[in-house]
């Protein structure tokens, strides 16, 4: 393991079909060297969150396969979903494993760029663009799928700097319009973490979601507005009804988990929502997480948090979290360093 080790986290607009999601993993599984460590596919918000890991190369290689697999069995034109999205791949980001990596993964969206070429549409966002304004997913996804033809032929938009692609062919013909628009970036680590909240309406949970998240409320007087920041640094966050379970969740990005973690955001929506008279039903990863954010969590929840070993600080957040609640939530697969120890054992 004394090699440079990164990962990707493709997230295709598939979520219920699992004939096409499976397909779509076997074309990334067919590179040596490259582990997909989790598949993750939700019906509501009918997407798939995909974990590569292994070196740089078979990485990029993995997931360039994925993308054109993805194009020739996800078409946009009739994807509907509860996620924000622009693309049959929306987005697709590098993440450092090792010490000082960071560099590696924008060389490795560079790379993924120059496969792609021009004959799907992309843009650079995080760390993988020196542009300020283009390194928020959120500003290069604004209008979404349904928006890009407008926008990339020259349609209303708000900000020029975030308009066009880095790469594309200049041309909205039958490729984009089934395809859309990719996202390929480079950041740190990000939890990909929603809290259960036990209402049908999400009433509570968009009430929660627009309290806790960093960017907070942006409050209106005529022409006139400002913006009230949020409770908690480093988060994204809204409510959304979860209809196949009767449930509605606050769905988080934690972008920086050491500083707000998984027990801070549980803790603050429940207290939130319980305000409202809404109880909360656990919580669930999308991804995987890293051993330090479920040991931090574990020592929250533990009697004794000096005096216990990884496993047990591991199984004390898994109770405290409630990931269970929706599905059983197994921390050989769940957790990154003990995923990659698995998937190297058995490779080898």
């Amino acid at each position: 393991m004394k090699d440079v080790l990164i990962e990707c986290v493709p997230n295709i607009s598939e979520g219920r079909n699992l004939d096409i999601i499976n397909t779509i993993v076997s074309s990334a599984n067919s590179i040596e060297g490259a582990f997909v460590l989790g598949c993750e596919p939700d019906s509501d918000y009918n997407r798939t969150v995909i974990t590569i890991a292994g070196k740089p190369e078979a990485v990029i290689q993995a997931v360039y396969k994925l993308i054109i697999k993805s194009s020739e069995l996800i078409d946009m034109r009739y994807h509907t979903g509860n996620h924000p999205r622009m693309g049959a791949v929306d987005v697709c980001p590098f993440v450092p494993l090792s010490e000082n990596s960071m560099e590696v993964c924008i060389e490795a969206s560079q790379k993924l760029s120059d496969l792609l070429g021009k004959e799907i549409p992309h843009f650079f966002y995080g760390e993988a663009t020196s542009e300020s304004k283009r390194k928020s997913l959120s500003a290069l996804r604004k209008s979404e799928y349904e928006g890009l033809e407008s926008r990339l032929l020259g349609g209303d938009w708000s900000d020029e700097v975030t308009r066009m692609p880095d790469s594309w062919s200049g041309i909205w013909g039958e490729k984009e319009r089934r395809f859309g628009a990719l996202a390929i970036g480079a950041r740190n680590i990000l939890v990909a973490y929603n809290v259960n909240v036990d209402e049908v309406d999400a009433k509570a949970s968009k009430i929660a979601g627009s309290l806790i998240r960093t960017s907070g409320r942006l409050v209106k007087n005529n022409t006139k507005k400002f913006r009230i920041p949020g409770m908690l640094k480093h988060v994204q966050g809204m409510g959304v009804p979860l209809p196949s379970s009767g449930i509605s969740q606050v769905s988080m990005n934690l972008q920086n988990v050491s500083e707000t973690s998984m027990h801070m955001a549980f803790e603050a929506v429940k207290s939130i929502v319980n305000d409202h008279g809404v109880e909360t039903c656990g919580s669930e990863l999308v991804g995987l997480v890293p051993l330090s954010a479920m040991v931090d969590s574990g020592k929250w929840f533990s009697d004794d948090p000096d005096g216990s070993s990884d496993e047990e600080l591991v199984n004390s957040a898994i109770k405290g979290l409630g990931l269970d609640y929706l599905k059983h939530f197994d921390p050989e697969s769940s957790i990154i360093e003990w995923a990659i120890d698995k998937e190297v054992k058995s490779y080898e």
